[in-house]
């Protein structure tokens, strides 16, 4: 008898992700009857794989506990798009633990076939970036986990915290999101220590502990937007106001929203940001490529005129 090993195959990949699924669920999702579904299960056990089923209202399908399964089968597009992941998550500071993604790629290469780990080896050691590597410390995998848990499932959870002064604090909070931003993971949520809204980094968070109790989340909250907006707000030397000659479209998909405001007005769009330095706020505008007009502070300015006369003498240099 003959077996679709595709659809055995997903199977196999169901009852590793969703372990105690039904068989009417299993069946489903499959796109089978019941009966070509047992026999699924059936030759699933002839190839060795302990499949158990529970029978009654709830019971499941689902492997053996303390089955693995053996190493996984990469196409060359998964191949490369795993290989991908792993190096972005490595330049950008996604990974938790420094090592994480280097042990990560090291496993991958063990089990590709040679042709497909060459390849991907090139791709590691030619690909280049645009934005610069972070030197950002990550957070804990635990700690990350548990927020992200308690942020789904909308419960309550225990902080030991450390500030940017090195004061050391304990902190109920009602996660609503958590967040990478910039080369940093951060939390937003309720703090009930200080009553407020508040966002917090995670690799300054030492635990987490998830709790019983629940809270519910303000509705239409995005916890981007909030965590962006608290890092905007942090002072900086510099207030810049500058009007841009393009559509509020077209600013957005070419500014970060960490850069600061845009809304419209009768010149433009204005761009209100903050800078620690005014000759890096004059690049910035430079390259966007539209015409624009400072409106604040008189300083910025200068910044981008004593840019132009760099770029002026750079243009006439032989």
């Amino acid at each position: 008898m003959s077996y679709p090993s595709t659809r055995i195959l997903a199977l196999l990949e169901l009852l590793q992700t969703y372990p105690g699924l039904t068989g009417a669920e299993l069946a489903e999702r499959l796109d089978v009857d019941p009966r070509t579904l047992r026999r699924y299960t059936e030759r699933l056990v002839e190839l060795g794989i302990p499949v158990t089923a529970a029978r009654g209202r709830y019971g499941g399908y689902r492997l053996q506990p303390g089955y693995k399964l053996p190493p996984l089968m990469f196409t060359d597009a998964e191949a490369v798009a795993v290989t991908l992941g792993l190096l972005a998550a490595r330049h950008l500071g996604l990974s938790t633990v420094e090592s994480s993604a280097d042990l990560a790629l090291a496993k991958l290469r063990r089990v590709l076939p040679d042709a497909v780990r060459d390849q991907a080896g090139a791709l590691e050691t030619t690909l280049g970036f645009t934005s610069r590597a972070t030197t950002a410390v990550g957070p804990s995998t635990p700690v990350l986990l548990t927020l992200s848990e308690a942020v789904a499932s909308r419960k309550r959870v225990h902080l030991a915290y450390t500030s940017w002064r090195g004061e050391d604090s304990e902190r109920d909070l009602d996660p609503y999101g958590v967040v990478f931003h910039s080369g940093r993971w951060y939390v937003t949520g309720h703090d009930h220590r200080s009553g407020e809204r508040r966002t917090f980094r995670l690799d300054r968070i030492a635990s987490a502990r998830l709790g019983e109790e629940g809270f519910e989340a303000p509705g239409g909250f995005d916890p981007v937007a909030q965590i962006v907006g608290s890092l905007a707000a942090v002072p900086y030397r510099w207030e810049c106001e500058v009007v841009l000659r393009t559509s509020l479209d077209e600013a957005r998909a070419a500014l970060p929203r960490a850069i600061g405001e845009l809304s419209v007005t009768g010149e433009g769009v204005l761009l209100r940001s903050r800078a620690e330095r005014l000759d890096g706020m004059a690049r910035m505008l430079a390259g966007l490529g539209w015409s624009f007009t400072v409106r604040r502070p008189a300083e910025l300015r200068t910044a981008v005129r004593e840019l132009a006369d760099r770029l002026s003498d750079y243009a006439g240099t032989d």
